[in-house]
């Protein structure tokens, strides 16, 4: 699918429209206010531009407030609704604001997509310490503190949808990304949990293989860098091909509950 297609039903309706058949369950992605996390770029950004696409209100969070302010501006522009909130997942009072800036401004958040991720990967005996740590902060604790500030508001809503980027890293780790691999594991490990917690919610993990992003630019060493830098090139996802597996997650009846996508290039072992 392209960032413009629309994911169908069995009837053959768009998942916009919310028709879902026998069901005449809810659903789709016109009106739904969502949240997106780092959105300032790569997957964030192609996510929050195809939300928008189908109609969505997108509020959208990054460190680099001016960049996720230009996008707002952009969608704006092009007959969307957005609203760009500087955030820094690593702390808990900026998911706290960026959440209830969804509500202050349009009255609900439907659905969070806790995106923003760091990837710096070395090999364990680098000791790269600091580089651990923010690999914790951000892909882990800002994954929890975004469940601390949505939950809250799904549970007064009766109705919710958390959407996380993992990563197949998760699922096989190779040398150098053992701690990257860690974060994404144990996020998959969370949200499992929260899934059989809260039965009338909606969790999904969205797993990207290789995508073509800024990711790889975090990577300290050279050589190792250059390396990455060749195979991305030459195998990685479009980050759109991402953000239509989030729309298609968001898009499902309310009922229906997709709670793992891995996406990766064919390319990808």
């Amino acid at each position: 699918m392209s960032h413009t297609d629309q994911p169908r039903t069995e009837t053959g309706e768009t998942g916009e429209t919310g028709e879902t058949g026998e069901t005449g369950e809810t659903g789709g992605i016109r009106d739904k206010v969502i949240v997106v996390t780092g959105a300032s770029s790569g997957i964030g950004r192609a996510t929050a531009l195809a939300l928008a696409e189908r109609g969505a209100t997108v509020v959208l969070g990054a460190r680099r407030g001016d960049r996720v302010e230009r996008l707002a501006a952009e969608i704006r522009e092009g007959g969307g609704r957005a609203l760009g909130v500087p955030a820094d997942v690593r702390r808990r009072e900026d998911l706290v604001r960026l959440v209830g800036t969804a509500v202050d401004e349009f009255g609900r958040l439907d659905v969070l997509v806790n995106n923003a991720g760091i990837g710096p990967i070395s090999p364990l005996a680098d000791l790269r310490v600091d580089e651990w740590d923010d690999m914790i902060d951000v892909n882990l604790r800002g994954v929890l503190y975004g469940i601390a500030a949505a939950l809250p508001v799904f549970r007064r809503q009766a109705a919710g949808h958390l959407i996380t980027v993992a990563s197949t890293a998760a699922y096989r780790t190779v040398p150098g990304q053992a701690v990257y691999a860690a974060t994404k594991a144990a996020v998959c490990t969370v949200c499992e949990g929260l899934r059989q917690e809260v039965g009338d919610l909606r969790v999904t993990v969205v797993s990207p293989g290789f995508v073509h992003t800024d990711f790889v630019n975090a990577v300290a060493d050279p050589a190792a860098r250059a390396a990455l830098l060749e195979r991305r090139d030459a195998i990685a996802l479009d980050p759109v091909a991402i953000a239509d597996a989030i729309a298609y997650a968001v898009a499902q009846p309310d009922r229906v509950d997709l709670n793992e996508i891995v996406v990766r290039p064919t390319a990808q072992r």
